[in-house]
This record gives C-alpha cells, structure tokens and sequence, in this order.
C-alpha cells in the first residue's frame, strides 16, 4: 500500500522526478497525443508538405470545423496532434512571436528560431507547479534562407528536427511507412504523394478527401498554401488508380 501512494504522488505532481528519473505527467500528455488522429510532415527538395487526418466523428459534425492545419505566417505551417484545445493555444503563441519579429526588427522569423521559442513555452509546463503540460505534439514546417525546415514538437519541450514525420494515433506505422518510402531529393508533386500514401497505410476503409487537410510552403514562393478538396481528391483517385503498387 505504500508503494502504491508513493507511486500516485509521482503521478500527481508533474514537478517530482520519479527515483527512476521520470515525469509521469510528460508520459501521460505523449499519450494523449497517440489519441489523437495522426498528422504528417514531409521535406522535399522543393519545400514542406503538411497533410493531417481530420475524420468527424459523426456525420452530423461539420468537417469545416475540425482544424489540424493552421498557418502561423506566410512561410510557415503547423499541423497538430492531441488536444485541439491545447493546440490552438500553442499556435497562437507562434503566430504572436511571428508578428513581433515582424514589427520589431522587420523580418520574418526563421522556422528553426519559432520552433524554439514554441518549445520553451511548452518546458515551462514540466517544471511549474499548480499546471499540466500541453498534450498535443507540432509538426512546424516552412521555408528559412530559401531551405525547406521541418520539426516537431514534444509535450516535454523538446524540438526535433526531420526530413519525414508522423505524429498522433499509428505514429509507429505511418513512421515505418515513411522510413520505407521516403527520399531527400524528391520533389513536391512526390511529397504530396508520400504524405497521403502514409495516412492511406493505417486507413482500413481508405481515405476519404473530405476528411483530409494537405498544405505546402514551396521553396520558389515561400507561401503557404492549402490544397482544396477537390485536388486532394484527384490525388486521392490517382494513387488509389494503381492498385498501391508503390506500397510493396
């Protein structure tokens, strides 16, 4: 009985390192990110490609209102996994520093730079007594210096920098899809392919457009743009068209 209330103090309050050196709270909010519907980011020679899962939960909910891509600048993209609450909460934050880099030293702020400043809000939310940390993961994408950048974010704080990612729910599937398909000089047309391809891999029924969202910041604009339905569900056609040969 004992070690069961020395393991709920370790539990309940997310200041207190475990004797093992963990915080259970951390681990509980990356769970709460695997609940959530997945989102994918992939780096191609000619910028980044966003596409997130974004299925109703019933037919009476309206698609228009389940977000999972935002635009937190011209050049940057974010998509999300996890608590919706908790992300909107985040990209406010990034579109906040992207509009003071702006009107302080009239630049753009870099992709790498946002991302950091998203994950040192996020690890004051390990150490801060009376609070919780964020349970939701990032994918930040867009264009720094004319280079396409892609990281993630953790519930821990920590930013990782990638070439292709999945986040949320059939993280390990989509990841080994990825690391399977994936390669660094293709370009954008084959990003987009790649990106919907991996969130068809974990799909029983396959992918429906209407519950897809695909956005892109390409290296010649450096723009960011979303795909409207009606393309994504060309693109859905035409993979689904070749019986998943590039699936093997």
């Amino acid at each position: 009985m004992q070690g069961q209330n020395q393991q709920q103090a370790y539990d309940r309050g997310i200041t207190i390192f475990s004797p093992d050196g963990r915080l259970y709270q951390v681990e509980y909010a990356r769970e709460a990110v695997k609940r959530g519907t997945a989102s994918v980011g992939v780096r191609t020679a000619d910028g980044v490609v966003l596409a997130a899962d974004r299925h109703a939960r019933s037919p009476l909910l309206e698609r228009e209102s389940i977000e999972k891509i935002h635009k937190a600048d011209d050049h940057v993209g974010i998509a999300s996994a996890g608590h919706v609450a908790d992300a909107r909460q985040l990209i406010d934050l990034a579109r906040r520093q992207a509009q003071v880099e702006q009107l302080r030293y009239g630049q753009r702020i870099g992709v790498e730079p946002l991302t950091k400043e998203i994950t040192d809000y996020i690890q004051q939310y390990t150490q801060t007594g009376g609070a919780r940390p964020f349970g939701v993961a990032l994918l930040v994408g867009g264009i720094e210096d004319g280079e396409p950048r892609l990281f993630e974010t953790d519930p821990s704080g920590t930013p990782y920098e990638w070439q292709a990612v999945a986040i949320g729910g059939d993280r390990d599937e989509i990841q080994s899809f990825l690391e399977e398909n994936y390669e660094e000089e293709m370009d954008l047309e084959s990003g987009i392919d790649l990106a919907l391809r991996s969130l068809d891999s974990v799909s029983d029924e396959g992918l429906d457009a209407s519950g897809v969202d695909i956005a892109t910041v390409d290296v010649e604009t450096e723009q960011f743009r979303s795909l409207d339905e009606s393309d994504v569900a060309d693109r859905v056609d035409e993979f689904e068209d070749t019986g998943g040969e590039d699936d093997e």
